[in-house]
């Protein structure tokens, strides 16, 4: 027992911090905002972003939905031309959803997701310029772009830092 009441009775001593390790309380702030405010905001913001992305989507599936009303007046093949154009331009949205949930997840973005979403984007205007009067120099500089694309899409999987190679 007089072991034990030494223990109590005596002070610990606190160790002193050395100079070169003290911090001032501005630094601090700019830690602090800089290690859980500024972190917090962006994971907000982007969900937020991720959520109008989403209602966004869902007001274009109405939209599409409320268009076959049209069909007998406007004719098929005219509502099929806006159907294919609005149901590329969802694909693209879920793209960019996809690579914003995996920022999201990762805390950053990854090129694949990056090319995957540009990659949707420029195929859906090729498609779309099927509708359209378009000159072949659009067509080869567009299918030009996707080939490059799509090689460095390859090139990233292949090359990938992930564990899972890549993807």
């Amino acid at each position: 027992m007089n072991n034990l009441a030494e223990k109590f009775s005596r002070p610990e001593e606190i160790p002193s911090i050395p100079p070169a390790r003290q911090v001032t309380s501005a630094s601090n702030t700019w830690g602090l905002l800089a290690d859980t405010v500024y972190p917090s905001l962006v994971r907000l913001l982007t969900g937020m972003l991720i959520v109008t992305l989403c209602l966004w989507m869902l007001a274009g599936i109405v939209d599409m939905v409320l268009g076959l009303r049209e069909i007998p007046a406007a004719g098929w093949a005219s509502i099929a031309e806006h159907a294919i154009i609005k149901a590329l331009i969802m694909l693209a949205l879920l793209e960019v959803i996809r690579t914003l949930q995996a920022y999201l997840k990762l805390g950053r973005v990854r090129v694949t997701f990056i090319l995957d979403t540009a990659l949707v984007v420029l195929i859906g205007e090729l498609m779309g310029l099927w509708f359209k009067e378009y000159s072949s120099g659009k067509v080869f500089l567009g299918t030009g772009v996707i080939a490059i694309l799509v090689a460095l899409r390859i090139v990233t999987n292949k090359f990938s830092l992930e564990p899972h190679g890549g993807g």
